[in-house]
This record gives C-alpha cells, sequence and structure tokens, in this order.
C-alpha cells in the first residue's frame, strides 16, 4: 500500500499504479513573478523550498527565470 493518502485512496477504489511521472507539471515564470506568486524572496540562482509545493523551485537569475517541475503518478481504475 503506498505512503500517499490520495494514491492509496485511488487503490482501494481498485486503482493500480501504472507508473510515475517525475515532471508531469511543469510551470515556469519569471523571478519576479515567482517572488510575488510565493511570497519569497530568490536573491540569487539555485533551487528553493516552496510553500505547498511537491518540490523545488529551481531559479536562473542570470535567464530571469523560475521553473518548477511537479510529479505524478500515473494511476488506471479496472
Amino acid at each position: 500500500m503506498a505512503l500517499d493518502p490520495w494514491i492509496r485512496t485511488h487503490q482501494r477504489l481498485g486503482a493500480k499504479i501504472l507508473s510515475a511521472a517525475p515532471a508531469s507539471q511543469t510551470m515556469t515564470g519569471t523571478v519576479a513573478e515567482w517572488e510575488r506568486w510565493t511570497g519569497l524572496a530568490f536573491p540569487e540562482s539555485g533551487d528553493y523550498v516552496i510553500p505547498d509545493g511537491l518540490s523545488l523551485l529551481r531559479i536562473n537569475r542570470s535567464a530571469d527565470e523560475g521553473v518548477y517541475q511537479e510529479p505524478n503518478v500515473w494511476m488506471q481504475h479496472v
């Protein structure tokens, strides 16, 4: 049985895990946008923990870009 409560819920309903999708959703924005969206400051390039994030936000100051890739799990209900 999985540790994640949502995955467990689907498993109880008969779903089977098909595969992991480590970057199923990708969100990009400027550094200023990410600072506004998160309420945090990103003074240098690197990986940051953001509120309610499932993964790290990667900030690249020289490119003025933040990239957040969120994982997912594909499941099939039979």
